[in-house]
């Protein structure tokens, strides 16, 4: 349980430490706000109703009817937050079947083609017990076989800028010990958030520098969080990061120009498409698969991520769960094939616009290229 006499820390201009008053702990991964990205619920006005929430049955879907019953793309799902995910299905489904995250894990993906997923913690403090129980579990191919049904896990760690203002050197010590584990393949998610200001912008491009350094120096790749932050985050990976580096752009939603300056400048970047695409209050990330589609014959510079509880594809509600009634309280690394039947058809819609000859996009060849490109991101 976390001190409520727990100092906060706050970087000056020389890059130290000195404490501030105290403050209550908030998560980047289970906080209350509503996700920015996240569609909204639907209620009624003036009705004191709870919103319906689908039963426990339709979180385990049929595979995706496009997808061919010969295809061989796996799963890899380079954003999840699996922590959060398991506590907010035992919150929204208390008598659920799943009564630990390894039965929840087993139950949801075997079969259902999840090769390999990337955990992220972004919490300060670092939740040392968690992390180190489900990395731990996943040290032996043994331990992989009976605990995650074969599963590939792995993870990053870092601090989510919503938490800037509870970095510390206790906090960074914690993250640079769970750098050095085997089943560590980066730092983050980090980055900039100006949505939500929930720490002061100068307080945020401080604590991202600092971790960049690090990650720079130990050579692991970056999972970034930038939102309504362009010109800052631009800047900022300019300064501080090789062009060589590898950089995950997590849940893409800036816009088109952004991202086509960011891959130029970089050549190991790659963009990570969400269910987010598939809002329709979301315009910006289906036009980056178009300008992608348009400009390049061969593979597309995405990765496939479900931020996790977050951001179930809309698109689910036409066809896995058509008629079901009420939105599911959470998203799982399965329903990764929905989010790729989307990207594929609006890939697609470039199609008449560009050479002649080139291969259609569908489902399979989507989540190859992401597989593809997960490999070389993170190495998994």
């Amino acid at each position: 349980m976390l001190s409520s006499a727990r100092w906060l820390v706050q970087i000056n201009l020389r890059g130290h430490f000195h404490t501030r008053q105290p403050a209550t702990f908030r998560s980047c991964s289970t906080q209350t706000l509503p996700h920015p990205h996240q569609q909204p619920s639907k209620t009624r006005m003036g009705k004191n109703k709870k919103s319906s929430v689908p039963g426990e049955q339709h979180l385990h879907l049929q595979p995706l009817s496009s997808l061919s019953e010969k295809a061989t793309a796996p799963i890899v799902d380079t954003h999840t937050h699996l922590h959060s995910t398991f506590s907010t299905y035992r919150s929204k489904y208390p008598a659920g079947r799943y009564e630990t995250v390894f039965d929840f894990v087993r139950g949801m993906y075997e079969g259902r083609g999840v090769e390999a997923i990337v955990d992220v913690w972004c919490e300060a403090p670092v939740l040392k017990q968690a992390w180190r129980e489900l990395a731990d579990s996943a040290l032996t191919e043994e331990e992989r076989r009976s605990k995650w049904a074969g599963l590939e896990y792995w993870f990053v760690m870092g601090v989510h800028p919503h938490e800037a203002n509870s970095y510390s050197d206790e906090v960074e010590a914690d993250i640079l010990d769970a750098m050095v584990h085997p089943r560590c393949v980066g730092w983050g998610e980090i980055g900039l958030d100006y949505h939500y200001d929930n720490s002061p912008r100068e307080l945020q491009q401080q604590v991202f520098v600092r971790q960049l350094q690090h990650a720079v120096r130990l050579g692991k790749p970056l999972t970034i969080h930038t939102r309504e932050a362009e010109e800052d985050t631009e800047r900022i990976l300019k300064e501080e990061v090789p062009k060589d580096h590898k950089i995950h752009i997590h849940c893409y939603t800036d816009s088109p120009e952004w991202t086509a300056r960011m891959l130029d400048h970089f050549p190991n970047l790659y963009i990570g498409i969400t269910g987010v695409i598939t809002y329709s209050s979301n315009l910006n990330t289906a036009n980056v698969i178009r300008h992608l589609a348009a400009s390049s014959s061969s593979r597309l510079r995405i990765l496939l991520e479900t931020d996790a509880p977050f951001m179930v594809p809309s698109n689910l509600y036409d066809t896995a769960l058509k008629g079901v009634k009420g939105r599911l309280p959470l998203s799982h690394s399965a329903m990764i094939p929905w989010t790729a039947e989307f990207v594929a058809g609006v890939a697609n819609e470039m199609m008449a616009e560009v050479v002649e000859g080139r291969p259609s996009w569908d489902v399979e060849r989507v989540m190859q290229v992401a597989r593809e490109n997960a490999r070389n991101m993170y190495g998994v």
